[in-house]
């Protein structure tokens, strides 16, 4: 015999249950990679997505991270023990190079940070714009390797990073 006790303490955990379930496959940035908007010149220019990742995924990738974050440190290359210790101060640096240029202020530019690496994404106006962005980049402190995923203009093609909400 069921008692009305137990009805609730089952249904709470079918509850339970279905929002582990539910949250399960949500996608957050759980790592904190910086991802910030640099320039906004082109606002036809397919957005982004941030680095939004399952749980499942951050369980796979934390221990890559680990290792990659420590190894930097202790080769001597990195002077703080974990490569991604520098996002926070490097693409805030990126951003403001960006701006500060004044070369790229009709161009949509995203910018990305992981354990020294820059992510730059978006739509330039200018096909000069590219080589000219990621040697800008390059040569910010703390800087690693600079990948580029712009595009020229805002073709109707696939751009070559994730867009926000596909």
């Amino acid at each position: 015999m069921t008692t009305p006790r137990a009805s609730r303490v089952v249904c709470a955990i079918a509850i339970a249950a279905a929002c582990v379930q539910t949250t399960a496959d949500e996608r957050r940035n759980g790592f904190d990679d910086p991802f910030e908007h640099a320039t906004h010149g082109l606002p036809d220019c397919p957005e982004p997505e941030p680095p939004l990742l399952t749980e499942e995924q951050m369980r796979a990738e934390a221990h890559q991270r680990a290792e990659r974050g420590t190894s930097c440190y202790q080769s001597g290359r990195c002077r703080l023990p974990n490569a991604y210790l520098y996002d926070r101060e490097i693409v805030p640096r990126v951003v403001k190079a960006i701006r500060v240029d004044g070369r790229f202020t009709r161009s949509s530019v995203w910018v990305e940070g992981q354990r020294r690496w820059v992510w730059l994404k978006g739509c330039v106006d200018d096909p000069a714009h590219k080589p000219a962005l990621e040697q800008l980049v390059r040569s910010i402190d703390d800087v690693q390797a600079v990948i580029d995923q712009l595009q020229i203009g805002t073709s109707t093609a696939a751009p070559p990073y994730r867009v926000r909400g596909r």
